[in-house]
């Protein structure tokens, strides 16, 4: 019988061997060569009838091991570039949202103190620019908040004041002794804002206004803070 000669087949015969092609030679209905010729096209080649059948078998697994191995090793760096090419996306995205973040943050600061800054200015203006009365109805309360109050803080001012003391000047806590529209306690803290604190709702509107503003940075705040914790 004719040695088969085996083309495409590179074979290492120390320490590795790959077998990767086809078999080429003698087949039913090919035209036969000579002993002689089938000689001279093996020359120098190694053929695969010349390996017995159980290396044979160990070409071929370390022909796969060898191909798996390789194709491990570029999904293992494909994998790796796309962790790190999504590792750097991320990151430039948490730096954009940390900035925006930042500039909003800022732009409200500087909103609150504009509004502190005017609700201040409308406070020194007003608060001694009503007449002295003996008493004070609600209404007239409330109107001299408004001229006080900067517009889009009022209606949270007035919550306050609603929850407080609806809006009764006098108004005292006999277990504690708080005093006035905002339940000051102790009732002097008012008299930072002007000594006819106890029969001019003006001043007493006066100090809530500077209380609200420096502790909480608007009226709107100590809402949010008095709603979350019933006092302010």
């Amino acid at each position: 019988m004719s040695r088969i000669s085996v083309r495409g087949f590179a074979v290492a015969s120390a320490t590795a061997v790959t077998a990767v092609g086809s078999v080429v030679g003698v087949a039913s209905g090919s035209v036969a060569q000579s002993n002689d010729d089938a000689e001279a096209t093996a020359a120098g080649t190694t053929l695969l009838a010349d390996i017995p059948m159980g290396e044979q078998a160990q070409v071929q697994t370390a022909s796969l091991t060898q191909q798996a191995d390789v194709q491990a090793i570029a999904a293992d760096a494909s994998a790796k570039k796309d962790a790190e090419a999504a590792a750097r996306k991320a990151a430039a995205e948490t730096a954009v949202a940390k900035q925006e973040k930042a500039k909003k943050a800022a732009a409200e600061a500087k909103q609150r103190e504009a509004e502190k800054e005017a609700a201040s200015r409308d406070a020194k203006r007003e608060s001694t620019s009503f007449a002295v009365q003996s008493s004070y109805s609600t209404s007239q309360i409330q109107a001299m908040a408004r001229q006080m109050v900067p517009g889009g803080q009022f209606q949270c001012f007035s919550n306050i004041v609603n929850h407080e003391s609806s809006w009764n000047y006098q108004a005292v806590n006999a277990s504690s002794g708080a005093y006035g529209l905002f339940q000051a306690l102790p009732a002097g803290k008012y008299a930072s804002a002007g000594a006819d604190w106890r029969t001019n709702p003006a001043t007493q509107i006066k100090w809530g206004l500077s209380y609200m503003d420096n502790r909480y940075g608007s009226p709107c705040e100590a809402w949010s803070f008095w709603q979350a914790n019933h006092w302010y």
